[in-house]
């Protein structure tokens, strides 16, 4: 008898993505799509023993700054490394589209700024072969990648191609330009854009410490931009907040939003110390939202918002201090030969940070509490884990106790700092984890190279905070397939039945290993990145292709762009119908 499926996974269990009860089946694959899901008596070209092991739809992450990456490299690591089979790019208001070609420079000097990817990495890695967003797609079109990957028109590069310097310097627009922009959104929208993103918050600067060109904009022209979603019939509306508005401020735009336009808008919920109050007052309005009949969802990191330092790295608590400029560019055997001179040490300690970016500074000085990463890594620190309580209990400095740890492992240590107390914050998140409207996001995969590796927060969730507090895998598989596909629009993937998109994981979650972060030099022009490697995923699978075997790629590359909202497969909604 002849194959009757491309795919059979045999004897796993079931987790569905929709919350249900777990189960023990079989899962038929033919042409990338579910076919059957219970006992499967046809055979399959290839079969998977999955006995022991938990299936799982394939994770989709909607906060992703991959723009640039997906255009020199085929690999959307670190995300693809972590059971994530589809990705959304274009957050925040940056990206690479649309552009004039005397902007090229302009928008590398952004993402340089606001994303902490290296000028050089930029220039030589994106080919800049387009320059309508509608153009950049079908470059996109072109790639090939381990994962599926999604965009929307990010706010920032529209306004300079639509008003060139007056928008780079943060003049306010026309009415011509407002109609011009909301004319590219619909158009993007249009050509396969799942939305427009834009951004407000202060610390998203140029190098030089200029604020990003949407971060100042009045309110017409972020409704314009909206309006360009309802002129195209679909879309979701992104945003960073103000981080140093008061909440209600914040929500209240992001309700005129949703009202007058009937978009449904996405921000990122950010814990804050010294807006602390703030937390409380979006997680109501979000759940009140709701209430009214609007759509306004909170993206949130499943464990508090980290920078990493080190001195291979992109910050070190030193690095803006004026004695370490005379070091930063060394090769890290000799920078850390360097530091070990007792005079160098000296300075170090005694200097302030300086930099013309005052988010920068604030960055450094915001350090009230840094850990050290151990491999396995453990993200769930207590107070006592921090290098300033261990330099109270021995009764010295802190900043020696920091200089000391980061010459560790011969200077590849790599230091922590949380922007939230740790139990607190799981506390706060444990409610939200599953819930309507709130999806686990902002690891900001293909971004921060060498000051964040967040993006693995998909198997942090599956060894940090399984079984934690009540949190069930049930629930923890929902909040990391099924609800952010639904929150960007595509309801084509996230759920394990018939007519589904074959994206899925097969786990070993009792073996499941999430190690220490380490610094790779593989970008172009020699840039360094940090990575992040997993124990536990036994096959990732994009289109009923395997593309990862226990943790190793395997080399092929199904996945592709994906061009717009995607419907829930027909008999899906049959089903839903009928039950209704």
């Amino acid at each position: 008898m002849s194959d009757q499926y491309d795919m059979v996974i045999r004897g796993g269990t079931i987790v569905d993505g929709t919350g249900g009860v777990p189960y023990v089946a079989d899962v038929a694959i033919s042409r990338g799509v579910i076919a059957a899901i219970g006992r499967v008596d046809g055979s399959g070209r290839e079969e998977i023993d999955a006995r022991g092991l938990t299936v799982t739809p394939g994770f989709v992450d909607a906060h992703t700054h991959y723009d640039g990456q997906i255009t020199w490299e085929n690999r959307l690591a670190p995300s693809s490394d972590h059971g994530v089979t589809t990705v959304v790019m274009g957050n925040c208001g940056v990206g690479f589209a649309p552009v004039r070609a005397g902007d090229h420079h302009l928008m590398i000097k952004l993402m340089e700024g606001v994303e902490d990817i290296p000028e050089v990495v930029m220039a030589e890695g994106v080919p800049f072969n387009w320059e309508s967003f509608p153009d950049y797609l079908n470059a996109l079109a072109k790639r090939e990648a381990d994962v599926d990957f999604a965009t929307q028109i990010p706010h920032s590069p529209l306004r300079v191609y639509v008003m060139g310097e007056r928008g780079a310097n943060l003049e306010p627009p026309t009415l011509e330009d407002l109609a011009e922009m909301r004319r590219c959104v619909t158009e993007a929208v249009q050509a396969g854009a799942l939305g427009v993103a834009s951004s407000r918050n202060l610390f998203h600067r140029f190098r030089s410490g200029a604020l990003a060109p949407s971060v100042t904009t009045e309110l017409d022209e972020v409704l314009a931009l909206a309006e360009g979603l309802r002129d195209a019939g679909s879309g979701v509306f992104q945003c960073n907040p103000n981080l140093d508005n008061d909440a209600d401020t914040e929500m209240a735009l992001f309700r005129t939003i949703a009202e007058q336009t009937g978009c449904p808008v996405t921000f990122s919920l950010i814990n804050t110390p010294f807006r602390a109050e703030n937390w409380a007052v979006y997680v109501e309005a979000v759940r009140k939202a709701a209430a009214d009949g609007l759509t306004i969802r909170a993206q949130f990191m499943p464990r508090p918002m980290g920078v990493l330092y080190g001195l291979d790295l992109s910050f070190n608590p030193f690095s803006l201090n004026p004695s370490f400029r005379e070091i930063a560019s060394l090769p890290l055997e000799e920078k850390v030969r360097r530091m070990r001179d007792p005079e160098l040490r000296a300075r170090l300690l005694a200097e302030e940070p300086e930099d013309a970016n005052p988010a920068f500074v604030a960055l450094l000085k915001a350090t009230a509490a840094l850990y050290r990463i151990s491999d396995p890594a453990d993200y769930n620190f207590a107070p006592d884990d921090s290098l300033q309580a261990e330099a109270a209990r021995r009764g010295v400095p802190a900043s020696k106790v920091i200089y000391d740890a980061l010459l560790e492992d011969d200077g590849r240590a790599i230091l922590c700092s949380y922007s939230s107390d740790v139990p607190e914050y799981l506390e706060k998140t444990r409610d939200l984890i599953g819930q309507d409207n709130f999806i686990p996001a902002l690891g900001d995969g293909g971004a921060h190279y060498g000051m964040i590796c967040d993006a693995a927060y998909t198997t942090y969730m599956l060894t940090g905070r399984l079984d934690r507090d009540g949190l069930g895998l049930p629930r923890m598989i929902q909040s990391l397939t099924s609800q952010p596909a639904r929150s960007v629009g595509l309801e084509d993937r996230g759920i394990l039945a018939e007519g589904y998109k074959a994206d899925i994981n097969i786990l070993d979650i009792p073996n499941m290993v999430l190690h220490r972060p380490r610094v790779k030099v593989d970008l172009p022009a020699g840039g360094k990145r940090l990575s992040q490697k997993s124990q536990g995923y036994v096959a990732t699978i994009v289109s009923g292709t395997v593309t990862y075997r226990d943790g190793e790629a395997t080399g092929a590359l199904p996945g592709r762009l994906v061009r717009g909202v995607q419907a829930a497969p027909e008999a899906q909604k049959t089903a839903q119908r009928e039950i209704a």
